[in-house]
């Protein structure tokens, strides 16, 4: 791939705060940025030098998008597919659809992850009551069920530690594609955000360690402690495996038999909000550079970074977070406040 010079254009599938912050990384490099998405108030749109308005299913101004910009990506792993081979005719898309593909399926991610050499969860296909039965049997009665696509910060899953869990479970998440994945004891939930570039170049970032409150990421650590590299192995294993261009977040379980993979999104991730005021690339740039065909930058942090997200009002506390000392405030200029609903994030340095 020849490094696109400043001045191209990078289209971003997706308009969220994700193609927020990769459009304002874009423009210090000098390049621009162009967002498809759904609506012209979204927190892309607002930052983004051009923008197309509709719908995933409009393949005409997909492809209209698409001949305007010099490389394709996303900030979204559940974009479909078909707009994004509508988008990207004749046009290089990174990450690539086999990634996309791979992590929009929760079975392909798994077995893939599996036929990679890394150890994951136990897991099977249910496509029925008894299946499930029979399933859970052979994980010793306890499981967590889960639809194969479209689920997200807890939704489309189920926890089952007895029958009447199970008919719960099924009565709810029945009648769609499922995974049931055995339950983990683990210490504590950690990732690793890296990222590869059009040359196989890896840089990985620094074990992060993150805690969640009601399913949703609450806070990330990073540097962790007990990072011996095995984390970052597995990723440059991932990346490699799928001739993968663009930043990665890698999610594990930390078990006392050592790290699990539990699930890999093909964009940049939440758990790496932290790089943003770390003294490294943040991984918003880092993809940036990677899938414009730039050199990657480095990911080795200078300083401790505490990321916490601003969930519903918590956002409503911005000036007293404004003024605290070694604070990096970071909204996503979302008029709407929703239980729920991130609404920016805060970087405590030192």
């Amino acid at each position: 791939m020849t490094a696109l010079p400043p001045g191209s254009t990078i289209g971003i599938l997706g308009s969220g705060q994700l193609g927020r912050m990769l459009a304002l990384a874009a423009a210090r490099l000098g390049l621009r940025t162009h967002i498809y998405g759904t609506d012209i108030d979204d927190p892309a749109m607002q930052v983004a030098h051009a923008h197309t308005i509709s719908d995933w299913s409009d393949l005409r101004a997909l492809a209209r998008f698409g001949s305007e910009c010099d490389v394709i990506t996303y900030e979204w792993e559940s974009i479909p597919v078909a707009a994004v081979e509508a988008a990207a005719k004749g046009r290089t898309v990174a990450p690539n659809i086999r990634a996309l593909q791979t992590a929009q399926d929760r079975l392909i991610e798994k077995t893939f992850l599996r036929d990679t050499g890394l150890r994951t969860a136990d897991f099977a296909a249910v496509d029925s009551e008894q299946g499930l039965r029979d399933a859970l049997q052979s994980m010793g009665g306890r499981g967590v069920l889960k639809t194969r696509r479209g689920g997200y910060d807890g939704k489309g899953q189920a926890m089952i530690r007895s029958d009447d869990d199970l008919t719960a479970a099924w009565e709810r998440l029945g009648g769609v594609p499922l995974i049931l994945e055995s339950l983990i004891e683990f210490s504590r939930e950690v990732s690793v955000v890296a990222a590869r570039g059009a040359d196989g170049q890896v840089a990985a970032y620094p074990l992060t360690e993150n805690e969640h409150r009601h399913h949703i990421l609450h806070s990330s650590h990073a540097p962790a402690s007990g990072d011996d590299g095995s984390a970052g192995e597995a990723a440059r294993t991932i990346l490699d495996a799928l001739d993968y261009v663009g930043v990665m977040g890698v999610e594990f379980f930390d078990t006392p038999d050592g790290l699990l993979v539990n699930e890999i999104a093909p964009r940049v991730h939440n758990s790496g909000h932290w790089t943003q005021d770390a003294g490294c690339t943040d991984q918003f740039e880092q993809h940036i550079r990677a899938v414009a065909g730039w050199p990657l930058g480095s990911a080795a942090p200078k300083r401790a970074v505490v990321m916490t997200n601003l969930i519903g009002d918590d956002v409503d506390d911005w000036d007293t977070l404004a003024r605290g000392p070694n604070t990096h405030l970071h909204l996503y200029g979302k008029a709407d406040i929703r239980p729920g609903r991130k609404m920016g994030h805060v970087n405590r340095v030192g």
